[in-house]
Parts: structure tokens; C-alpha cells; sequence
């Protein structure tokens, strides 16, 4: 009866609520807050991060190599630039909050102090994560970040200086929360054995998620390296993308760190943000098994084309891993993990699927240019479910460890708004519905 009505008056209603296409035109209102050349309107200006993807040639957009800077810094040298004289995240979160590449005592330091801070609250295992778990982890970890607000002696104290040591305690305390909520919904809800390790101090985050996730506790340097660089190249993505940014709009009311990571968290878990790379994973789990590990590039181009006319798949017509908002030649990141997961590979002796994702790879972006005429390139999220699949993390924790890295680019920008803008923030809409008189229940 329930459902009933509302289905009946929610069909009713599209003919009071409509808003004619046209009219977005008309106002000069930008869908999404994207200009017609897909560019993104400018909302704000930032030192932590940029996203380069094209220029602007006499009022062109024009096709670049793709870039992107962490504080003026590629990401690319900051990758090459740890080596294996140290992990790279943690220097990743110093140059991001601070501004300036840590010496050795530096990085040491401040390891040391998000290391003091792994511990959760007591009882918060038992009491949060044990006794109600979810079926989904971003809820978990959305629930888990607002209890907390709990332990603050002063949680809602917005005092730049003290969101910086709110925020690296919340980051600290990410990979525990992640695994166990894991942990905790895989014995509750898939009857699975439950085990608990605790973080060690020694360990870097990188280190510390693979140890705490698996039952052995065992991981190759290899293998934490490659955690510690998806790590960094997932940290942050310029002040526009869409968790960022709603961190700053929610900031800007002065509310409290918590309820605005919480916010940023609900955005990433969305499909068309950070839960693409499950759906990435997904369907070349899905191409795999139509046409084979072996498939040539003739077969490819046929799965390619039941994908664009929506009838593979989830029927999208979309090719998950392939183009991006901003990125039109290459997506930087991409470009190095592809390298990571080629060595990774060797290592795990899955050379054979990786050479089926480069020929898909390269299959992909010249079809979709054939078919589309817009020349497009792979992002993150195509080597990004490999990656994580060769080490054994399941596809419910690839958002999960989205969220642990970016955490550092929200607070670097949520400190920044707070410091340099501090203004709430508060755009304008056009109202384009017709003015009416109140009607009477006995005249309706």
C-alpha cells in the first residue's frame, strides 16, 4: 500500500517538477560544474596539488601528456625518488600538509608520531567494529571515523593547527579500522574465521595493512612496495575532485573534522568516483571469461563493441579504466603502475594475465577513438584492481584503501580552505518553476 502511493505520486510528480534540458543553456548554469569543453569551473585556488591534462590553445582544449604535482613535485620523481631506502606514503603525507620534502630526521619524526598514534581507542574494536558490523565497509568506516568524535576531549575545535593533529590521528588510525571492519564482516556475514593483529610501530601503513590483513601476517618487500605506491598515487587529485571538494564546502560551515571526513568518505564510496575501480575489476573479471586470456585483438574489439552498445557487462556502455575527467593523452598514474604491476607480475608469475591487460589497454583507447572520435587514455583504475588482486586484497577493500590514502589530500585542503579562504561556501541557483497561488484542500 505503502510503496504503492508513493510510486503513484512519484510519477505524478515529474509532471510539476520537470526542468527542461534547454534551460541549463539558457542560464548559462554548468551541469556539474563542467564547461562545455569539459573543463571544470574554476571554484577555487590551491598550492597542494594540480591535475594537468590539456592546454587551452587560442581557446582550444588541446591534448597534453598527463601531469600531476604533489606541492610543484611530480609524482613520478616522488615514486622513483623512494627507492628502497623508504616508503614513500608517509613522505607523501609530510610534503602534502606541509609543503616541503622532509629531511631524514624529518620523515623519521613524524613516522613516529602517526606510528604513536595507530592504537585505537579502548574498547573501540569490541564496541564499534565487532559488535556491528556492516556489509558494506564504507559505511563501516564512515561510522567508525564519526565515533571518534567521541574520544575528543575538544572535537569540535576547527583551529587549523589542531585539524592537523585531528586529522593525522584519524589517518593513523584508517588501516586498523579498514581491516578489522573487514575482518569483522567477513566472519559475521560470510561465516569466515575471525583473527585480529595489531598494527606495529615499526611498521610503515603500507606495511602495516598487509600485516593486519592477512591470517599469516607475512608480505614481500615487493609486495608492501607496491601497496606504499598505490598509496601515494591515490593521496590526492587537485582541489576538484568531487571527495575534496565536498570536504571544503562542508568545512567552510566550520562543522567538525569528523563530520566533514565523513561527508568526503560518502562521496568517494560513489561508482562514479572512487568505486570505480571495483567495476573496473569487475568487468575485465567478466571480459576474461567471454572470450579467454589468450583473446586476440579481434576478439577484444568484439567484447569492446558489446560494451559500448550496452550489452556486456552491467549494460553501461561504459569502459571502466579507460578516460577521464581531466587526463586526455595519459594518466600519469596509470603509467606507473602499469611498470609496478609488470614487475609484480614476474614475481606472482602472472605475467599472462598482465600481457592480456596491456592488449586490452591499447586495444581499448584505439577503438573507443575509431568508434567516438575522441581520443581518450586508460586511467588508475584499469592497473589499480590488478594491483590489488596480486595481493590478494578482495574487491571489497579497493575503495577502503582509497580512502586511507586520500584521507592526506582532504586534510592538506581542508587546512588550506581554512587558512587562505574561510568563507562558507554558498553558490547560487535559478529558480525556474512557475509561481502559483495555495489552493484549498476542498478547491484541489
Amino acid at each position: 500500500m505503502t510503496s504503492n502511493f508513493i510510486a503513484q505520486s512519484y510519477g505524478k510528480s515529474l509532471n510539476y517538477t520537470n526542468i527542461q534540458n534547454s534551460l541549463f543553456k539558457e542560464y548559462d548554469v554548468k551541469k556539474g560544474l563542467r564547461n562545455e569543453d569539459g573543463t571544470g569551473v574554476r571554484v577555487g585556488l590551491t598550492r597542494v596539488s594540480d591535475v594537468v591534462g590539456y592546454d587551452i590553445v587560442e581557446g582550444k582544449k588541446t591534448s597534453v601528456p598527463g601531469e600531476l604535482y604533489f606541492r610543484g613535485l611530480r609524482v613520478n620523481d616522488l615514486v622513483e625518488g623512494k627507492g628502497d631506502s623508504h616508503f614513500g606514503y608517509e613522505e607523501t603525507c609530510f610534503l602534502l600538509l606541509f609543503g616541503y620534502l622532509p629531511n631524514k630526521q624529518e620523515l623519521r619524526s613524524f613516522c613516529d608520531v602517526v606510528s604513536s598514534m595507530y592504537e585505537l581507542p579502548h574498547e573501540f574494536l569490541e564496541m564499534r567494529l565487532m559488535r556491528m558490523p556492516s556489509r558494506n565497509l564504507m559505511n563501516c568506516i564512515q561510522q567508525s571515523v564519526l565515533s571518534l568524535y567521541d574520544y575528543d576531549d575538544n572535537p569540535d575545535d576547527v583551529d587549523p593547527y589542531h585539524t592537523v593533529l585531528k586529522g593525522l590521528n584519524i589517518l593513523a588510525k584508517l588501516p586498523s579500522i579498514i581491516c578489522y571492519g573487514y575482518h569483522s564482516k567477513m566472519h559475521y556475514y560470510n561465516k569466515s574465521s575471525l583473527f585480529i593483529h595489531y598494527a606495529k610501530k615499526e611498521y610503515s601503513i603500507a606495511e602495516n595493512i598487509l600485516y593486519m590483513l592477512r591470517e599469516d601476517r607475512k608480505f614481500t618487500p615487493k609486495e608492501a612496495e607496491l601497496l606504499d605506491t598505490l598509496l601515494v598515487l591515490h593521496a590526492d587529485h587537485g582541489g576538484g575532485n568531487n571527495s575534496t571538494f565536498t570536504n571544503v564546502v562542508i568545512s567552510s560551515t566550520a562543522t567538525d573534522l569528523y563530520s566533514t571526513m565523513v561527508g568526503s568518505i560518502g562521496s568517494l564510496k560513489g561508482p562514479k568516483h572512487g568505486g570505480a575501480n571495483v567495476r573496473c575489476a569487475e568487468m575485465m573479471e567478466a571480459v576474461i571469461k567471454e572470450i579467454g586470456i589468450d583473446a586476440d585483438e579481434k576478439a577484444i574489439r568484439g567484447v569492446l563493441k558489446k560494451i559500448l552498445d550496452k550489452d556486456f557487462y552491467d549494460n553501461s556502455g561504459l569502459i571502466y579504466g579507460l578516460g577521464h575527467a581531466v587526463y586526455t593523452e595519459s594518466d600519469p598514474r596509470a603509467e606507473i603502475l602499469r611498470q609496478c604491476c609488470k614487475d609484480l607480475a614476474k614475481e606472482k608469475k602472472r605475467e599472462k594475465e598482465f600481457a592480456f591487460m596491456a592488449r586490452f589497454e591499447t586495444t581499448a583507447r584505439d577503438y573507443f577513438q575509431e568508434v567516438t572520435g575522441r581520443r581518450v587514455s586508460n586511467n588508475v583504475d584499469f592497473y589499480s584492481g590488478f594491483a590489488y588482486d596480486m595481493l590478494n586484497i578482495p574487491n571489497d577493500l579497493y575503495t577502503p584503501l582509497f580512502t586511507c590514502s586520500r584521507t592526506i589530500g582532504w586534510l592538506a585542503h581542508n587546512i588550506e580552505n581554512k587558512l587562505y579562504d574561510g568563507r562558507i561556501m554558498r553558490p547560487a541557483t535559478k529558480y525556474v518553476g512557475e509561481l502559483q497561488e495555495y489552493k484549498k484542500m476542498a478547491e484541489r
